[in-house]
């Protein structure tokens, strides 16, 4: 899809309830990424392409990522944005994206990864910044976008370096496509959203702690969800390897 990734843009202003629907969005992700490893080695035969099933799963956990990013946008900035973290998280994100990109072009060849879903996050981080000071505009806008990336296409955003924009008449040839219309407009929601509720009812959520194990471990997993998401792709491919060799597939 890949499917997912970090949500949490910015490392400071945490909050545990954020953290574990984070949390709760990666394991969603490891679900989807594990059969699809199954599937690429031929061990099972499923459609990540064409079975609604599949793709709407996919949406599911794209939509809960990304309205997180716009909730995590708007913490780490309510008080101000810090520069440093904020630096060396992009510094992250676009080192993973490009390791992303080479990696993909070395198993998948044309259908590498050119705008997936980190490429996608470090872009919104930066134009999302310029929608920090609004409220409602982010509620009205974000659906603006969303309706436009699902209503309008129009040939010119064909052209290959217009791709990321989205807008496309037909879908370019990628294992990831996260394409900036409609998916910022689920930003600007989430931004919205943190607004809403960070600001309007902040006991509810900003006092809340995971205490039971559960939680904590979703929580813990939401805090380092960008480097879970590097990883454990790597990780389910190498410990299936072994079963593709045994199953004959190789």
């Amino acid at each position: 899809m890949a499917s997912s990734s970090n949500s949490n843009t910015f490392v400071n202003h945490r909050s545990d309830s954020i953290d574990v629907l984070r949390g709760s969005a990666i394991v969603m992700m490891f679900i989807y990424h594990f059969c699809y490893d199954l599937s690429y080695y031929g061990l099972v035969a499923f459609d990540f392409y064409q079975d609604l099933a599949w793709v709407y799963f996919r949406v599911v956990i794209v939509s809960c990522f990304l309205f997180l990013v716009g909730v995590s946008l708007h913490l780490a900035t309510r008080h101000g944005l810090k520069r440093p973290g904020y630096l060396r998280r992009m510094a992250w994100l676009l080192g993973y994206a490009g390791i992303v990109s080479l990696s993909s072009y070395l198993m998948f060849a044309e259908r590498w990864i050119f705008f997936g879903i980190l490429h996608f996050i470090a872009v919104a981080s930066i134009v999302g910044l310029l929608f920090c000071r609004f409220f409602w505009l982010n509620l009205w806008l974000g659906i603006a976008v969303i309706i436009t990336g699902l209503t309008f296409t129009h040939p010119i955003f064909d052209q290959p370096m217009l791709q990321w924009l989205g807008m496309v008449t037909r879908l370019p040839g990628t294992e990831d496509y996260v394409q900036f219309v409609p998916w910022f407009g689920v930003v600007l929601l989430g931004m919205f959203a943190g607004k809403l509720v960070f600001e309007r009812r902040p006991q509810t959520f900003t006092q809340w702690q995971s205490r039971n194990a559960l939680s904590r471990s979703l929580a813990l997993a939401g805090r380092h969800s960008l480097h879970i998401y590097m990883l454990h792709q790597p990780l389910f491919l190498t410990m299936l390897y072994p079963v593709y060799l045994l199953s004959g597939q190789a």
